[in-house]
């Protein structure tokens, strides 16, 4: 496959891993903009966990994914109280707090970034990834947390009025949704080989939340569909040159009219 064609394959596959991560607390109705944070959590334990400590890639990716992971259920907890654009606001704050943790942190590099990481990356590896979460959330699919997170998601006082666990519910959504964050970190961080504060700011968090929103909420396929449409359009638009990304926009606008419930909007699932 040629070079260029495969390095977008393996970004795609990381959007998706990002993507479907979000999906889980965003299918119990926990609606968050800091995304960016869980991954660079992952991505800085990661690359110090292979580059400085010599570990192979699947044990700094669990590294990653587990540190993420804890920052998700600190920040769970807090949510457990707001909700809707206030929730919005608690995450930005927190992908800001992280991203300027590490921009003054500097034994990973501080505003200089940490370079120096070995392409570990591959293609076979990020689809693995991705067919792994993709097994796991079909689980859900129909079993309790799947209902459970549903049912939080349309009406939280009737879901708690049956049994279900606010609290276990949210925060292992949301400590579940940052593992997989901070997963897609260190994916990130051993394909683009240098990481520095800047990559994961608001605009990153804001770019897997439009995926998660264009492809819908209804099925976890949304995600992929959404992560397919976000990363592959604009290369394929590349024969416009210069309007590559007003065609991309004007093509996105037209998704929200004609499809506000994201691009599969059909019959709700279980998860």
């Amino acid at each position: 496959m040629d070079s260029y064609w495969e390095s977008v394959l393996v970004f795609l596959g990381i959007n998706m891993v990002l993507a479907l991560s979000l999906y889980l607390p965003m299918s119990a109705g926990q609606l968050s903009l800091g995304h960016g944070g869980f991954m660079a959590i992952g991505a800085y334990v990661a690359a110090v966990a292979t580059a400085r400590l010599g570990w192979p890639l699947m044990a700094g990716l669990a590294a990653g994914g587990g540190a993420a992971a804890v920052a998700g259920a600190a920040v769970g907890f807090p949510a457990l109280r707001i909700k809707g654009v206030y929730l919005i606001i608690l995450t930005m704050g927190f992908g800001e707090i992280v991203r300027i943790f590490f921009l003054n942190f500097e034994p990973t590099g501080g505003a200089s970034g940490l370079g120096g990481l070995k392409h570990l990356t591959t293609l076979p590896v990020v689809a693995a990834v991705v067919l792994a979460m993709l097994v796991c959330l079909a689980r859900f699919r129909g079993a309790r947390i799947g209902r459970a997170l549903r049912a939080v998601q349309e009406d939280e006082l009737a879901a708690e009025a049956m049994g279900v666990n606010l609290t276990r519910v949210k925060v292992g959504a949301f400590a579940l949704g940052a593992l997989g964050g901070g997963i897609g970190g260190g994916l990130y961080a051993h394909q683009a080989l240098f990481i520095d504060p800047g990559q994961f700011g608001f605009f990153r968090s804001a770019e897997i939340f439009l995926i998660v929103v264009l492809g819908g909420l209804n099925s976890y396929w949304g995600p992929v569909i959404g992560a397919l449409v976000v990363t592959l359009l604009p290369e394929l638009l590349r024969f416009v040159q210069e309007w590559r990304m007003t065609v991309f926009g004007t093509l996105l606008v037209l998704c929200a009219v004609l499809r506000p419930a994201g691009i599969l909007s059909g019959r709700r699932r279980a998860a």
